[in-house]
């Protein structure tokens, strides 16, 4: 949590910094005082078949326009508009100069004295534009007249600034260049995430390939949306026209993809909405192709695919997306993220999308920017999240897999041991009870310096007839027969046999059983497996020793937890635990646990120690509680 918490820190404070960079250009151009506004202008709209070569009709008709006002939709019947413009005296600047921040045109011829000084002919879709003009030094008033052609729109629609030609630039550079920056940022950023997803397996790498297309077209976008493209190199118009709209066929599938994937096909359906719309925009991509090669006789289809069916579409599928993606977040916390960033970009182009339909006026897309900023960052912090969910449970398996295999290996090593025990244990005990009963027999004839000898031998085959006990009792733990059988009784009896051994041994034992569980087992065979454990906790204290014995009911299984503080174990010995001739006691064999996990093995327990050196020991076994118990049970009194 603390990390997050640092995460969303550094991330408000970094979007805070980068918005602060983003309009420091506007703050700064705010501050040039040596520019002076032009706020009105006349428009008069130029008839269908007007010669390109005829003079503006200073008789006819012309419009009073301005800023709020700029009559820039072309009526029918018209081809383009007049623009002129009343420039005041320019004799105190030393390099004057014009500026027009936004014009819509796609051939543009300026005029002063009658005579052309200024001409560009773009003959590709793109009509908005700027506009820098140097001008002559002037003691009184001139008039410029600006002749615009194109399809849809022709007109200024932003205040005309007169100032240093120098300044003008820069101020122009200065507004242009967060959004050149911030596309190229991207897609320099895509170009790392598309080398990094060849690392990813499979399935990552086309979620990241997604996420990278997503990324790319979003940086190419915002570039050529700027004007200084087109402006700088009108030759290339057309190729930054065609990125441009094919980026807009790739971007939105693209997103489609990753939140199909992002959700993993939690809505089976969103699969066949991609592949409509995948079609769709294969048809929108072919007739783009086509309007390219042939002209203006797809020009209607072209636009009304792209703009009239294409603008609906986009919102209805953000909308889409923004309801999808906060339905999960409700059954996934993690999503929330996700969702925060697909909103924003909902909501900031649909509000883009609302504008342009609602207002009269010529509406530049600027909301959509950060949508995609905030977008991009929540994607990429998804994408981070799910490869290190990924690498996680990679590790998990890891640790899995190198659990089976060992217990694979002990089994094995126990189905070897048990094999053995059940052939051999018989046919060597028998010998070794012969061998005592002689051993006794001469015992008693021998001298008494001699008995010693005939003790310790004897001591030795009894050592040696209990370690084949305990290997019978691994191979054949007998648990035919299962009855139920009550822990707090079961508890109560081995506290009753094992308090005098662990008084003997300057310890304390403590048994805490609230309340009667029932499991299916041997008492004889349980109570085996619990005083091994047990004795080897008492072997374990030191001075104050204390064992505690608890059990508890967790849902469907038993669990009964000895604890001591004695010496402990390191984790290599723990993970060793079990296995035969393995033991931290020094005339320790390692039977008697593998003959308790044994056991527990045959009752569907199971049993994990947890150790630290020097802190003490904890065993926790668990049992399969009996769901109806046939006998009610009480505790003793």
């Amino acid at each position: 949590m603390k990390r997050f918490h640092l995460i969303l820190l550094l991330l408000t404070f970094g979007g805070a910094a980068f918005l602060a960079l983003l309009l420091y250009p506007y703050i700064a151009s705010s501050e040039d005082s040596a520019n002076t506004p032009i706020t009105t202008w006349r428009v008069q709209w130029i008839p269908v078949g007007a010669p390109e070569d005829a003079p503006p009709d200073m008789d006819g008709e012309w419009l009073s326009a301005r800023a709020e006002d700029p009559f820039n939709t072309i009526p029918k019947g018209k081809v383009g508009a007049w623009i002129h413009l009343t420039v005041p005296p320019t004799s105190n600047l030393s390099k004057p100069g014009l500026y027009i921040e936004r014009l819509f045109a796609m051939d543009i011829t300026v005029y002063e004295n009658g005579k052309p000084v200024y001409q560009v002919d773009r003959s590709f879709d793109f009509e908005r534009t700027l506009l820098q003009l140097p001008l002559d030094h002037t003691e009184i008033a001139s008039d410029l007249y600006l002749r615009l052609t194109a399809k849809e729109r022709a007109g200024i629609s932003s205040d005309i600034h007169l100032g240093e030609l120098p300044e003008i630039s820069q101020q122009v550079i200065r507004k242009e260049l967060p959004d050149l920056l911030l596309g190229g940022g991207f897609i320099f950023l895509s170009l790392l995430m598309f080398l990094c997803s060849w690392y990813l397996n499979r399935a990552q790498r086309s979620t990241a390939l997604a996420l990278t297309l997503f990324v790319m077209c979003s940086g190419i976008l915002i570039m050529a949306y700027s004007d200084i493209p087109y402006y700088y190199f009108p030759e290339l118009g057309h190729i930054f026209v065609f990125i441009f709209d094919t980026s807009i066929y790739i971007l939105f599938p693209a997103l489609l993809y990753f939140v199909t994937h992002i959700f993993e096909g939690r809505y089976p359906w969103i699969k066949r909405v991609f592949r409509w719309l995948v079609v769709y925009y294969m048809i929108n991509f072919c007739v783009m192709v086509g309007y390219k090669i042939i002209g203006t006789p797809l020009y209607s289809l072209y636009g009304f695919l792209t703009f009239w069916l294409g603008a609906p579409l986009i919102i209805g599928q953000l909308i889409l997306i923004s309801f999808l993606a906060f339905r999960n977040a409700m059954q996934n916390p993690n999503s929330l993220i996700l969702s925060l960033g697909i909103l924003s970009l909902a909501l900031c182009g649909v509000t883009d999308l609302l504008l342009m339909y609602a207002i009269d006026t010529p509406h530049i897309f600027s909301l959509w920017k950060l949508g995609i900023i905030i977008l991009i960052a929540s994607l990429v912090m998804i994408l981070n999240r799910r490869i290190a969910f990924d690498y996680a449970r990679l590790l998990s398996y890891s640790k899995e897999l190198e659990l089976y295999n060992h217990q694979l290996q002990r089994t094995e090593k126990m189905q070897i041991i048990s094999e053995l025990a059940a052939s051999i244990a018989h046919e060597v005990r028998n010998p070794l009870q012969v061998t005592r009963g002689f051993l006794q027999l001469l015992s008693g004839k021998s001298m008494e310096h001699d008995k010693s000898y005939f003790s310790l031998a004897i001591q030795e085959l009894d050592r040696a007839s209990g370690i084949i006990t305990d290997f019978l009792t691994f191979a054949k733990p007998e648990l035919d027969t299962l009855v139920e059988l009550n822990l707090q009784q079961e508890l109560a009896q081995i506290e009753t046999m094992m308090t005098p051994l662990v008084l003997l041994n300057n310890g304390e034992l403590e048994v805490h059983v609230p309340e009667p569980q029932i499991i299916l087992g041997n008492s004889s065979k349980f109570k085996q497996a619990l005083i091994n454990i047990i004795k080897n906790s008492i072997e374990s204290l030191h001075e104050e020793g204390h064992i505690t014995i608890t059990a508890w009911d967790d849902g469907r299984t038993a669990v009964i937890r000895i604890a001591d503080n004695g010496e402990g174990m390191e984790p290599e010995q723990i993970a060793k635990l079990g296995e035969p001739y393995f033991s931290t006691k020094t005339k320790g064999t390692g039977l008697g646990l593998m003959v308790t996990f044994r056991i527990i093995e045959v009752m569907e327990g199971t049993l994990e120690f947890h150790s630290e050196k020097g802190k003490g020991t904890e065993a926790i076994v668990r049992f399969p509680l009996v769901s109806n118990p046939r006998s009610k049970y009480t505790a003793p009194h």
